[in-house]
């Protein structure tokens, strides 16, 4: 009897450790196409009210119109003309408003690290040894920056502190990089600061290497 219930104990247990990553993943993916069809709400607002009553699938449709809406402003921002206006646009309209500037800074951490403007990543260094992953939001120019400090599943949400420069090292990731690791509740860390430590011995090696090669000459 012990035996069986030992046995019933472990299958059980391991067919839980299975099913579980399979229907976070499911609620993940849920929340994620849900989310394109709240995002593509604005847009299908401009067609006339019944266009989009009876579609079987809104998700494909949402993510169409994103997408063409996307692909409409980045081919009328080729031109001279579409860029003045887009920029006085932002100038005078989008700047104006506090959560713009926000959003794109988030948007643009996400396409690329490290770029102007937008919210970079790095690891905050505290005096007892320990390190966290942190957001950089805003720059002083004094030497002291706002990080948000992310908590782990929800990639956004956390803790807002002012830290000294001296402090913070910024990585060589995207948001999109820190994000996946810490809705993985940290899973892909060692990755990440592999990453970040190779790219730092890389860039300090040209540098010497530039110097050297300044200086023989």
């Amino acid at each position: 009897m012990k035996q069986l219930l030992e046995f019933l104990k472990t299958t059980a247990l391991g067919g839980l450790f299975v099913l579980l990553p399979l229907l976070l993943l499911y609620l993940l993916l849920s929340e994620a196409l849900g989310l394109i069809v709240v995002l593509a709400g604005p847009i299908a607002d401009l067609f006339p009210k019944a266009t989009f009553d009876d579609i079987k699938y809104p998700v494909v449709v949402g993510l169409g119109l994103i997408m063409g809406v996307s692909f409409l402003i980045g081919l009328s921002l080729r031109s001279e003309n579409g860029r003045r206006l887009g920029r006085w646009i932002e100038r005078m309209v989008l700047n104006r408003l506090p959560v713009y500037k926000a959003l794109k800074s988030l948007t643009t951490g996400f396409a690329e690290a490290g770029k102007d403007g937008a919210f970079k990543t790095a690891v905050l260094k505290s005096s007892n040894g320990e390190r966290e992953i942190v957001y950089v939001i805003e720059d002083y120019g004094n030497g002291q920056h706002t990080v948000l400090l992310p908590l782990a599943p929800t990639a956004f949400s956390g803790f807002v502190k002012v830290v000294d420069r001296d402090r913070l090292e910024i990585l060589d990731a995207n948001l999109g990089d820190v994000s996946r690791v810490l809705s993985h509740w940290g899973v892909g860390t060692r990755n990440l600061l592999e990453k970040h430590t190779t790219s730092t011995e890389s860039s300090a090696d040209l540098s010497e290497d530039v110097s050297g090669k300044g200086v023989s000459s």
